[in-house]
């Protein structure tokens, strides 16, 4: 006999139809201050993690705090939904803008997952008030960053305390997939792969050369 909880199982994977997505304060000033991460490497996987939302039609809101003195959303991640104006708070708390919680209560989601900058206040604070509220969380750990390697591993274990699960933006995409069966959705997150995804994506464009590679007599 097995038991099954909101961690183990089947439905415990992400899926295109049972999660939200929720990315907080990738903006310059944020940007700054990021230690625990060179800023390229988070800046090429949240925009990775935004592509495989879109690819798969995941409902995604975009947040930003106090971006008049912050700065704008980052360039590459407003540009994957041009149509999107991300809420601008004032609250430190994504979870505490009541707009925020309507949008998700409205998509009605208990998966939530999550990125932000810094890992330790603007991703665990509204993380463990989710948590608190009966929501599933999941962090997207390498699309998010702190002012220090520390202080990003401290939030990530404080988190995983308070009952959130932590993926990084690869394993968003690859469990929204599922199955190579599922063709349709191919095209565009090998185009993610491609494009985010270092020696993964270099290594399958040069399978690709060398299957269109006509064979020598």
């Amino acid at each position: 006999m097995t038991t099954e909880n909101n961690k183990t199982g089947l439905n415990a994977l992400l899926t295109p139809d049972n999660c939200a997505m929720l990315l907080i304060d990738h903006q310059p000033f944020q940007f700054a201050g990021l230690r625990s991460h060179d800023s390229q490497t988070i800046i090429n996987n949240v925009v990775g993690l935004a592509k495989a939302a879109k690819a798969f039609n995941v409902p995604t809101l975009l947040s930003t705090v106090l971006e008049e003195r912050g700065g704008l959303l980052l360039k590459q991640l407003q540009d994957v939904f041009p149509e999107q104006k991300p809420i601008n708070r004032t609250f430190i708390n994504t979870w505490e803008d009541q707009r925020v919680v309507d949008w998700v209560k409205a998509t009605g989601k208990k998966k939530i997952v999550m990125a932000a900058l810094w890992t330790e206040i603007c991703l665990a604070m509204p993380v463990i008030q989710a948590l608190g509220e009966g929501y599933e969380v999941y962090i997207v750990t390498d699309a998010s960053g702190g002012v220090s390697l520390e202080a990003h591993e401290m939030a990530v274990l404080r988190m995983i305390q308070a009952g959130a699960v932590p993926i990084t933006w690869g394993v968003f995409s690859a469990e929204l997939q599922r199955d190579w069966a599922r063709t349709e959705s191919v095209p565009a997150l090998a185009e993610i792969l491609f494009d985010h995804s270092g020696n993964v994506g270099t290594s399958l464009t040069w399978e690709l050369q060398l299957l269109a590679t006509p064979v020598q007599p």
